[in-house]
């Protein structure tokens, strides 16, 4: 016999503020940091190769290298970021990252800076980036985009920033002295991962009801689990939801369950990739990956192609970067508001739209005071759509999910990332022109924002479906729940279902 009084999960809901705004201060240097440092990697691709004596497509595997290891590895940093937290993953990758960029420095070939720059750096940014972003998502909800939009801002004002302080920098110190002092400033990571405090979104109330046996306890939560797990298995929809027992210590005849679940937590953790929603918005990312890299790889030189001096060129990376704040802010503020909230998943999509035809008709573009409107209009439908990505991905798979969602979806982007430059490069060489490599990113974003149009459709079609009405009522009192991202420590848990009735909590 044991002890129990009433007992009840209380969800707290989310501060929408206090803390919460450091933590968007840090995310927000995190995408300094990491973004657009990688996107001002494309001002080197000169230097390097006058210094290596190398041909486009060779030094763009650069770039491609640093994006495709930041993604790859983006699970990894989500998985840290769960089993330990987001401070340690951060300071980490601060620490991989810093030290990447100083061995670049004193790189004497392209298959060294693959290495420390490309592997070493890519790393360092993935353990930041994903930890980061995720922890915004606990500690807002009602103005949720707009903590994202921002946070994903950094990356456009850091690109606005840097862009011409490392051409100046290249200017002073050669491309080893500038890799030197992005190598000081992407320390700064360990400093914004020591102010990454963890929330615990739930806590406990109870008052003294009288005890109950270990073994009524342990009945009455198998068959709550049982019957969750056959209610949610009959809708395919695969659910992870923590019972937190009294005391927090699983029944003895659970006991043995528990550790094994928490051994393999991230299989657990991982069973939203069979939602057809996801796997619908996953295909669509991936050719969003393969088009929203190559005008950042290649607008600076095609800018020097059509005869805009070096200088100039990389003035229109800091007015792309400008606008991008605009675009992460302005859309996280719109959909935000009760009109637009229900609708986030179309203000994506006619943000993807604009940016592919904005490529489409960079064709007609030849010099710079025609470039300059194609550095407003992609600029601004970037920031929209990268900051409604977390936005949209936890509308979809929900909060508890969302460090590794993230992950994945991160993920899917490191293949495109790796090939697309490339590729784009190849296009240049055989074809002489930066054309074919800007038509090549238009008709992939495109197609991205043709497959996610289906998703919004099918969404919108199952919600007039009863049972989907029926299944999204329950699903929704299970939003309080959040994975061990969110707390101080990891909580012992039974996966089952946490909707309890007070009345329920009181029988045990």
């Amino acid at each position: 016999m044991f002890a129990a009084g009433k007992r009840k999960n209380v969800g707290m809901s989310p501060p929408d503020g206090g803390w919460g705004w450091v933590i968007v201060g840090c995310c927000f240097m995190v995408t300094v940091c990491t973004r657009a440092v990688t996107r001002c990697i494309s001002i080197f691709f000169v230097e390097f190769q006058t210094h290596f004596e190398a041909d486009y497509s060779s030094t763009a595997w650069i770039h491609s290298l640093v994006d495709c290891t930041t993604m790859l590895c983006a699970p990894v940093g989500s998985l840290l970021g769960n089993r330990c937290s987001c401070r340690v993953a951060v300071m980490l990758g601060g620490l991989l990252s810093s030290c990447g960029l100083l061995l670049s420095s004193f790189a004497t070939s392209l298959e060294l800076l693959f290495f420390s720059m490309g592997i070493l750096t890519g790393l360092g940014f993935a353990l930041c980036y994903t930890p980061a972003i995720a922890l915004v998502g606990c500690y807002f909800q009602r103005r949720k985009a707009l903590a994202y939009g921002i946070a994903m801002s950094g990356s456009g004002i850091g690109t606005f920033v840097l862009a011409p302080v490392v051409q100046v920098l290249i200017d002073l110190y050669s491309w080893r002295g500038a890799l030197l002092v992005l190598s000081a400033f992407v320390a700064n990571l360990c400093v914004c991962g020591a102010l990454l405090r963890p929330i615990t979104l739930q806590k406990e109330e109870g008052s003294e009801t009288g005890d109950v046996s270990v073994k009524d306890a342990e009945l009455s939560l198998t068959r709550k689990s049982q019957d969750a797990f056959q209610l949610l298995d009959n809708q395919s929809v695969p659910s992870l939801l923590p019972l937190t027992l009294p005391h927090g210590n699983p029944a003895p005849g659970l006991k043995g369950r528990y550790c094994f679940s928490s051994c393999f937590l991230s299989k657990s953790e991982y069973h939203f990739l069979l939602l057809p929603d996801f796997l619908g918005l996953a295909l669509s990312f991936f050719f969003l990956a393969s088009g929203c890299s190559l005008p950042f790889v290649y607008l600076v030189p095609y800018a020097v192609s059509v005869g805009v001096s070096q200088q100039t060129a990389a003035l229109l990376m800091s007015i792309l970067g400008a606008v991008d704040i605009v675009g992460n802010i302005t859309f996280g503020w719109l959909t935000d508001r009760r009109c637009l909230k229900p609708h986030r998943l179309t203000c994506y999509i006619i943000a993807v739209v604009m940016e592919g035809l904005c490529c489409l008709f960079v064709v007609l573009l030849s010099n710079f005071a025609h470039l300059v409107p194609f550095a407003l209009m992609y600029g601004y439908f970037d920031g929209a759509y990268v900051a409604l990505i977390p936005v949209v991905t936890s509308d979809v798979v929900g909060v508890p999910y969302l460090s590794s969602a993230l992950g994945v979806v991160y993920f899917l982007h490191a293949i495109p990332y790796l090939l697309s430059p490339p590729i784009g490069g190849w296009l240049v060489d055989i074809t002489g022109s930066y054309i074919a490599t800007f038509l090549l990113s238009g008709a992939t974003l495109l197609i991205s924002s043709l497959i996610v149009s289906a998703v919004a459709w099918i969404r919108c079609c199952r919600r007039l479906d009863p049972k989907h009405k029926s299944l999204t009522l329950i699903l929704s009192n299970q939003s309080d729940c959040c994975p061990n991202i969110c707390t101080t420590r990891p909580e012992p848990c039974i996966y089952g279902t946490s909707n309890q009735s007070d009345s329920e909590a009181g029988q045990l």
